[in-house]
């Protein structure tokens, strides 16, 4: 269940000096999700939405079961395994949030899958079925190769942003903390405290709050990208911990980037 207690008061200025991203106000956005800290005590299902019965496209050869989320000992666990439905032969796990966010620390610490042609995923997303341009911000660890992970923006359905950055001893292997810090003229990406990437770029940087997705999935299809699918078993993706810190707030969590930021 999602945590709304918060380590560091406000009204400390020299411990809000060392725990906000940014005193900058948030601007000419409209994002109605708060700060939280998601430790999957349970999973809150008027917090979370689970993908269920759908797929997001041709490309995807599994469809979003609920029975591919679990949580059981503060640990989420999106799984994938073989299983017919009407249209595909595969089953997979997505949870998002109901709620938009906008600028602030989006984390993750996190175990990924394994096995080429999977993705296990975790970004920001909002699209047309919300009414608003494809705006999106990723980390996506590749089965093909899990020593490194995937980087990309896209703003209004553009992306073209990808950057390749190794997971020390591979993100498949054990749990590892991924961040970004959106702002509105700077994008920063983080792997277990240390910033991979920076944007700066205002045309890469998307405009528009978006919803916060965890998924593990896989395609036949998509070689080049994800490498040739191959079903060796069942694979699982772990999550510990999801949060998000708004832009101008005191850290919620001791290990957080917004805490640790130099």
């Amino acid at each position: 269940m999602p945590e709304f207690s918060c380590l560091r008061p406000l009204g400390l200025p020299v411990l809000l000096a060392a725990c906000v991203v940014s005193a900058q106000p948030v601007l000419a956005q409209e994002g109605t999700g708060g700060s939280f800290v998601e430790t999957f005590d349970k999973l809150d299902k008027t917090f979370w939405y689970v993908s269920d019965g759908w797929a997001n496209g041709a490309h995807q050869n599994c469809t979003w079961s609920k029975n591919q989320v679990q949580v059981e000992g503060g640990v989420l666990t999106l799984g994938f395994k073989a299983q017919q439905t009407a249209d595909r032969a595969y089953v997979c796990g997505e949870i998002q949030t109901r709620q938009r966010y906008g600028y602030g620390a989006y984390e993750i610490r996190m175990k990924a899958g394994s096995g080429s042609g999977t993705n296990s995923a975790f970004f920001t997303y909002i699209g047309p079925t919300d009414k608003k341009p494809h705006d999106e911000i990723d980390f996506e660890v590749l089965g093909k190769n899990t020593n490194q992970v995937q980087l990309n923006q896209y703003i209004s359905g553009k992306g073209g942003n990808e950057k390749l950055v190794p997971v020390e001893g591979g993100a498949d292997t054990a749990f590892h903390d991924y961040a970004f810090i959106w702002e509105k003229d700077r994008l920063r990406y983080f792997i277990d405290g240390r910033m991979v990437h920076e944007v700066t770029d205002p045309s890469k940087i998307p405009p528009n709050p978006q919803k916060i997705f965890a998924s593990l999935w896989a395609s036949d299809t998509s070689k080049q990208w994800l490498g040739s699918f191959s079903y060796a078993g069942p694979i699982t993706m772990q999550v510990d911990r999801i949060a998000f810190t708004a832009l101008g707030q005191a850290c919620r969590f001791p290990d957080s980037i917004v805490c640790t930021l130099d």
